[in-house]
């Protein structure tokens, strides 16, 4: 069977994406099963940018086909941050809390009451020194007025998603059905069963 590498070590982020890809035709493995290497410098200036530069590395360094992906948060209000900085939003220290803090702070400060928001998750694929295929999930909500559940992970607690009326974080299972990287993950899936793992 043919070996591929989900090029992250977030743990959030495998627990949501190794179910969404699990019983696909080709052996999964984290970069937890490679010796470490630095992590590239995350310098693109979209999504897709990044998520293409973390693919292209890592299958250069492994040898295998890497799967990577980059995702975030845009709040309109604040025009589209922290967007590719949501990981280092804050500063590289910063709590999640924190984060959200923060975030609160320069939606008082910008003073309007627009607090529509969207996650972003954008994947690569990458064999050899290019990537061969690309997608990228959204999922549409607002900033809750105040942060609310312990479930998902980074800014879930904050991302009220108005069909399901709660936040990420509240609810549990369902996320995974309506979320930016379930959307994204899926076109993934797809694509390998299509037989691109040939």
């Amino acid at each position: 069977m043919t070996r591929w590498l989900v090029a992250t070590t977030n743990r959030g982020k495998l627990r949501e994406i190794l179910p969404l890809l699990a019983g696909v035709p080709i052996e999964l493995i984290t970069l937890a099963d490679l010796p470490a290497v630095e992590p590239p410098v995350e310098t693109g200036r979209t999504f897709a940018d990044n998520a293409r530069l973390k693919a292209e590395f890592y299958a250069r360094h492994s040898g295998l086909v890497t799967i990577a992906e980059d995702s975030g948060l845009e709040v309109d209000a604040l025009g589209g941050a922290p967007g590719v900085h949501s990981a280092r939003f804050g500063g590289d220290e910063a709590t999640y809390p924190e984060k959200f803090s923060l975030l609160y702070r320069m939606l008082d400060e910008a003073g309007v009451a627009d607090r529509t928001a969207r996650f972003v998750c954008a994947v690569a694929v990458a064999r050899g020194e290019k990537t061969v295929f690309e997608t990228r999930g959204t999922i549409e909500g607002q900033i809750a007025p105040e942060p609310k559940g312990a479930g998902g992970f980074g800014y879930d607690p904050i991302f009220f998603y108005p069909p399901f009326g709660m936040t990420l974080a509240e609810a549990g299972e369902k996320k995974s059905a309506v979320s930016h990287r379930g959307e994204a993950f899926r076109n993934v899936r797809r694509w390998i069963e299509a037989g691109s793992s040939a």
